[in-house]
């Protein structure tokens, strides 16, 4: 091919690329001008990004106003080094290093390098410090420079709130949590889940803008939405007791190696829930708080729904408790199936009183069907109006579905009613179970249990929480009247008198249910124990729920579930007597006055001797040996000593302990 023809070739190819090249402009050019608006927001988004403020969620307080939940805000500080004029810059460096310096407790000379450096290096998000409270990072920002505020003293802050629970693993399902999941599931648990509408609060909004490698910082000091804190909400825990029941519980999970267990600790004339403990074995053998088997979990309840087979006999049958049942040598059968006694020779013939002290089997089976076996839906239709079929309507999620067999519908044999007399057949919580026998002591009225007085914001009330009545007349005063006393003398004398003390009273009754009974292999244990104290004028009602406490230790109610309601009832029973006399402190007797004159003379007459102090009241004791400098220690729980380890009359010398028994 001739040389001026390529040269020509050439041209054109390089005119054609020209020419498209400046199409391809024109294009753009075209297309900007079209879609201006489209590409600034492609940008925008791409730099800066709308960010949300979570609102300080309010706090959950006990009955007395100590904190079960609390929203803590930490604060991190970066420092834009870019911000800052030239000028201000270097003018106010040198005291800023100063002030970090001494804050910080390093060198002058070491945040002169950072800082000079960071500048240098045109960093937008040099770290200062993180995680400091409210109050460090107030003053930080008084700092020279950084008081000149984000975009002259180039300071940014940060603050995250995190959620901090006082009690720790006491009380943690109760309390509860809010919490959402990667994939935006919100899982609401407890207090804290069930008013989460009133803790939460409102949140806010905040502009911030990428700088470099993902860091997004404050666009300014301000706001675009402020977010508004959560109210706050008072309970009816309280952090006394619940202490109290999650350490009895503990320590009988522990003495019997059992699965898992409950308490709940409920007030009688309010339906207040002051604590609920809920622990089960981890798979390292310790007991943490996994799930909240109180309100959750149903179970055949086994002998304590006893009670129930009496009130409907006594409220339907128009009977008394000397009714009299023969227990048939400790076994009777229905088609097929066998009730045993835990004495297999029976009791003979006994009234109902001595049946439930006895918690006899036979006897409370063979009452109910005698009673209603031709009417079977006269003894159900007595349940349901007790309430004991529906749901409590609680504010916390995961409440448990009570079931009791309806005659003529699915579930219900031949057997049902027999059954349903000691306790098999049906189910239901330990909460709703207790919500029965806190009727019971509440003379025939049910309240729902209530675990929030009040929502507050400051010291405004915004909704208060009043006493609900579920069934008013679950029985009649007198029946009311008649089972309290059958309770009380069934810790006297029947089955709970491992439990009695005379030093103060309770009413309750003792359960062992089988666990698993259809399957020997699996077969395990169910202890349980509920009931109310003080007997004569109850003022807390409890339920101790035990699962699958090790056979070859024990697992009757009297011994695994029946300790742990002693032990919180000993400990409530001993801190009222406490909080009484203090109330009556301004009253004054002969006998008080008389003790006062005797308690000075003995310290007005020994100065270095030890006095004889035995048959006095602890409190005065105490206060005596204390008072000569002696450190007390003391065993036993007997309300006047009973001996000391330092003779009556001797020289304390140089020793500074005494042992007061109290046996």
């Amino acid at each position: 091919m001739p040389k001026d023809r390529i040269v020509n070739l050439r041209t054109i190819m390089v005119a054609i690329g020209l020419f498209l090249f400046a199409l391809a402009i024109s294009y753009k050019l075209i297309s900007l001008y079209f879609n201006g608006d489209k590409y600034e927001q492609l940008i925008a988004q791409y730099t800066i990004k709308e960010f949300v403020i979570e609102a300080n969620r309010g706090d959950l307080y006990s009955d007395d106003g100590s904190l079960l939940a609390t929203s803590i805000t930490r604060y991190d500080i970066h420092f834009d080094a870019l911000s800052p004029s030239g000028k201000n810059f270097n003018e106010h460096l040198p005291a800023l290093c100063d002030s970090l310096g001494k804050f910080f407790n390093r060198p002058a000379s070491y945040y002169k390098k950072a800082l000079t450096e960071a500048r240098k290096q045109k960093n937008k998000y040099f770290l200062i410090t993180k995680g400091i409270g409210y109050d460090e990072c107030a003053r930080i920002r008084k700092f020279p420079l950084f008081s000149l505020g984000a975009y002259k003293g180039g300071i940014v802050v940060e603050g995250k709130t995190s959620r901090e629970y006082p009690l720790g693993a006491i009380a943690h399902r109760i309390v509860g949590y809010e919490r959402t999941d990667g994939q935006g599931n919100v899982f609401k648990v407890g207090l804290e889940g069930a008013f989460s509408k009133y803790l939460s609060g409102v949140e806010g909004r905040h502009l911030k803008q990428k700088i470099a490698q993902g860091q997004w910082k404050p666009i300014d000091d301000s706001n675009e939405i402020e977010p508004k804190d959560g109210y706050d909400v008072v309970s009816t825990i309280n952090i006394n007791i619940q202490d109290i029941a999650h350490h009895a519980l503990l320590k009988q999970l522990e003495t019997y190696q059992a699965d898992h267990g409950c308490t709940v600790v409920m007030e009688v004339a309010t339906g207040e829930i002051k604590a609920i403990s809920n622990l089960g074995r981890t798979k390292d053998g310790t007991y943490a708080e996994r799930f909240n088997y109180a309100v959750g979990e149903t179970y055949e309840p086994g002998s304590v729904f006893k009670t129930v087979s009496l009130v409907t006999a006594l409220e339907e049958a128009k009977i008394d408790t000397t009714y009299t049942v023969d227990t048939k040598k400790g076994v009777i059968s229905f088609y097929g199936r066998q009730v045993w006694d835990s004495n297999r020779k029976g009791y003979g013939v006994i009234n109902l009183s001595k049946a439930m002290q006895l918690s006899s089997n036979t006897a409370i089976v063979q009452m109910v069907h005698d009673l209603f076996g031709k009417n079977p839906k006269k003894f159900v239709d007595k349940i349901n109006k007790m309430h004991l079929n529906r749901k409590l309507g609680l504010s916390i999620s995961g409440e448990g579905e009570p079931f009791v067999p309806q005659p003529h519908q699915r579930g219900w044999s031949g057997i049902a009613l027999e059954w349903m007399a000691f306790g098999y057949g049906v189910e239901m919580t330990p909460l709703q179970v207790l919500t029965f026998y806190n009727a019971i002591a509440n003379n025939g009225v049910m309240l729902k249990p209530r675990m929030i007085r009040e929502v507050k914001h400051w010291n405004k009330s915004i909704q208060k929480f009043d006493i609900e009545v579920l069934n008013s007349t679950l029985c009649s005063e007198q029946t009311a009247t008649v089972v309290k006393k059958v309770l009380e003398n069934t810790v006297k004398y029947g089955t709970g008198k491992s439990l009695y003390t005379p030093h103060f009273s309770m009413a309750g009754k003792t359960g062992t249910a089988q666990k698993d009974y259809k399957d020997k292999s699996k077969l395990g244990y169910i202890s349980s124990f509920a009931g109310f104290f003080p007997a004569d004028n109850p003022k807390y009602s409890c339920i101790v729920v035990i699962h699958n406490p090790d056979k070859k230790i024990g697992y009757y109610g009297a011994d695994v579930s029946g300790p742990v309601f002693k032990s919180i009832a000993q400990k409530i029973y001993t801190s009222s007597l406490l909080i009484d006399t203090i109330e009556d402190i301004d009253s004054s007797t002969v006998e008080v006055e008389k003790k006062y004159a005797k308690y000075d003379q003995i310290l007005d007459k020994y100065k270095t001797i030890v006095p004889n102090v035995i048959g006095m009241d602890a409190m005065d004791a105490i206060a005596i040996m204390e008072n000569l400098g002696l450190t007390v220690k003391i065993s036993g729980s007997a309300p006047k000593v009973s001996a000391q380890s330092i003779t009556g009359g001797e020289y304390i010398g140089g020793r500074k302990t005494i042992k007061l028994d109290f046996n």
